[in-house]
Parts: C-alpha cells; sequence; structure tokens
C-alpha cells in the first residue's frame, strides 16, 4: 500500500513539473512573436504659406512680323543689306530691274501729254461753237458734237493719268522698303534671281524688342491670370519668368493680353507675355519654360514627398499614434514643392508623419523614430 502511494506522489510531482515548463516553454515562444519597434525617422507636419511656380511650356514669338515679297516681277538688281542685320521701317532693301516700267511709265507720260493736248483743241472748239450758237450762225447738231467730243477727251485724259499713276507705283514697288523697324532674316533671294509679283518671298523682318511669349493654360486657370492682369505687375516683380534648361533668362515679363476666346477642342486659353529683349538674346521660334509664381496657398499643409506611399492610385502617409503605433491614412496630394508637397486634405498641423522607413510598415506597426526637421519649403 505504502508503494502505491509512493507512486502517486511521483506521478503528481511530474505533472507538476511538465506543466511548469510547458508554461515557460509558451512564454518564450510568445515573446519571440512580438516583432521589435522599427527604427524610423519621423517629422512634425507644419502649416505655413506656400509659395511655388506652376510651369508652363512656351513658344517665343515676335510682337509684329512680316514676310517681304515683291510686288512687280523682274530680276533682283541688288540687295541693300546684311543677313540678320537690324533695319529701319522704310530702309531700302531690294531693288528690281525696272528698266521695261520705266520705259513703260514715260510712254504712259507721253500718252496723257497728248490726251491732254486733244483735250485742250476739244475745249477751245466747243467755245468756239458755243460763240458761235449764240448767233445763230452754227448747227445745234455741231456744238453738241463739239461738247461730246470735250467729255470724250476729258475721260481719255483721266484713264491716261490712272495708267501714269499705276506704273509710277510699279516703279516705286521695284525698289523693295522694310515694312517696320526690326531684324531682318536671312535673305532667301540673291541678285539676279528672277521673282513673281505676289509669290515669291524675299525675306522676313520682325520685331525684335520687346518679344511676347505664348503659352496655353487650363480654363480653370483663366480667372487667376486675368486678375493678375487687372492688378498688373511691377517691372521689378518675377510673377513670370522662362527659362531655357537650367538657364533663367534675368528679366520678368508681364501679361501682354489673354486670347479673346476657349479652344472648344482643347479647353485650353492662350496666354501671352512680353519680355524686354534689350540684348537680343530671345529669338522668334525659341521654345522656353514659363513659370508664374503661384502664392494663393496660405497657411497650407506641407510634408516631405517621401513620406508618401501609394497603393492602387491613392496616397497614404503612416501617422504616429499613441505607444508609437502607426496608422497609415489616406491624403490628397496638391502641388508639389521641390522636395516637398502641399497635403490639401488628410492631415494637420502638429501631427507627425513617418518620413524615412515606411517601406517596412504596416498597419499597426510599432515604431522607434528619430525625429527629422520639420517640412520646409526649400
Amino acid at each position: 500500500m505504502i508503494d502505491k502511494r509512493h507512486y502517486l506522489f511521483l506521478f503528481l510531482i511530474c505533472g507538476i513539473l511538465i506543466a511548469s515548463c510547458s508554461d515557460k516553454k509558451n512564454d518564450a515562444a510568445s515573446l519571440q512573436q512580438v516583432p521589435p519597434p522599427t527604427p524610423v525617422t519621423i517629422a512634425e507636419v507644419t502649416s505655413t504659406d506656400a509659395v511655388y511656380y506652376d510651369e508652363y511650356p512656351a513658344t517665343i514669338i515676335a510682337l509684329d512680323q512680316i514676310n517681304i515679297t515683291s510686288q512687280v516681277t523682274g530680276y533682283v538688281t541688288a540687295i541693300h543689306f546684311k543677313d540678320g542685320q537690324k533695319v529701319k521701317k522704310g530702309e531700302l532693301l531690294y531693288s528690281i530691274d525696272q528698266q521695261i516700267y520705266q520705259a513703260n511709265l514715260q510712254q504712259a507720260l507721253a500718252n496723257l501729254q497728248l490726251q491732254q493736248a486733244n483735250m485742250d483743241k476739244a475745249s477751245k472748239d466747243a467755245d468756239r461753237y458755243h460763240e458761235l450758237d449764240k448767233h445763230d450762225a452754227v448747227a445745234k447738231q455741231q456744238v453738241d458734237y463739239a461738247d461730246a467730243a470735250l467729255e470724250v477727251s476729258k475721260k481719255q485724259v483721266a484713264a491716261a493719268k490712272a495708267n501714269v499713276a499705276s506704273l509710277q507705283s510699279n516703279v516705286q514697288f521695284s525698289s523693295i522698303r522694310s515694312p517696320l523697324s526690326g531684324t531682318i532674316g536671312i535673305s532667301q533671294v540673291k541678285q539676279g534671281t528672277l521673282v513673281t509679283a505676289g509669290n515669291t518671298v524675299l525675306n522676313t523682318v520682325s520685331t525684335d524688342n520687346p518679344m511676347a511669349v505664348d503659352f496655353t493654360v487650363d480654363q480653370k486657370e483663366i480667372y487667376s491670370f486675368a486678375k493678375m492682369k487687372e492688378e498688373g505687375t511691377s517691372p521689378k516683380d518675377s510673377v513670370f519668368t522662362i527659362a531655357f534648361g537650367d538657364d533663367v533668362y534675368p528679366y520678368p515679363g508681364k501679361i501682354g493680353l489673354i486670347d479673346r476666346a476657349v479652344d472648344p477642342q482643347t479647353g485650353t486659353l492662350k496666354i501671352r507675355l512680353i519680355f524686354p529683349n534689350d540684348k537680343s538674346r530671345l529669338k522668334p521660334g525659341m521654345n522656353t519654360t514659363v513659370s508664374v509664381k503661384n502664392t494663393a496657398s496660405k497657411n497650407a499643409t506641407i510634408i516631405p514627398y517621401e513620406a508618401i506611399t501609394e497603393q492602387l492610385g491613392e496616397f497614404y502617409v503612416y501617422v504616429v499614434g499613441d505607444s508609437s503605433r502607426v496608422t497609415q491614412r489616406k491624403v490628397d496630394l496638391g502641388t508639389q514643392i521641390k522636395d516637398n508637397i502641399i497635403i490639401k486634405d488628410g492631415l494637420k498641423a502638429g501631427e507627425k508623419i513617418v518620413v524615412k522607413g515606411v517601406q517596412k510598415l504596416h498597419q499597426g506597426s510599432i515604431v522607434t523614430a528619430a525625429a527629422s526637421k520639420p517640412a520646409a519649403q526649400k
């Protein structure tokens, strides 16, 4: 009997020891399942007045540009300028062979003199017949004939004068002059080239100071540009600037005009800026980028762009909450300003977000954080 009790006691002791070891193993396994806090860098969400630049592709054009064509047909006898030089309005550019036009003019002048002589004779005849008619010394029919001949002679003189004027124009048109002050391009014809009236383009002249810069904006932006045009900009203001790659043009521009109507196919409207061009750095046809200073975002919420994660076209940040546990929150993005971005909705100033290490996180992750500098414009 004693032996049985002894065995029962030993059995109970072993059971207690086995249960104790099992509990320790479960506790150890439980500790191993809890991941350690993820090291990240956090930043505090700030609110500030955002100043940034909207950019638009643009083209430089001349405010006034004219293709030069000849109004008469003939051979180019002289070119009176150097390609690319500055010219003044009325300056002689090309001479067209005018020998035939001069000859025709001389013939027309001679014909005019003949017609004027005929008109003088017809006038004297008419006066003589009218004088005789007062004394009933001539038939009425002769008087009527004399008057009719005078009228015909007058019309012939008028026609001769018109012909002279036309031929004088041809002589004048054979000397082609600049229609405006500006810069002339490379001549499209050489001396001795036959040009045809109204068809042959000889050259192009365009104004070069100031220059225009044309770009298009979405119809949603028309109101803001109209407001800027009404308010105007001072010569030293840099609301409108242009750049060529990394080279920024040193002089700011201003709004010259806003086009008449929106393009119904694209929903865009053309805006024209005016820039000074004293040093002739701007040339028609150059492509550039217009930067428009935007100061409309007052008290904007700004965070570093690297804090953003994207999932299926939607954007999120990790917000650090109580017990250093993060929560994934959807945000509505605004304009990116270099390394930062404006948040339209989803965050408020003072909240803390994960900036670096977001790739290692998921909903509910526990983090250990090193603070970074607050988001600021760069």
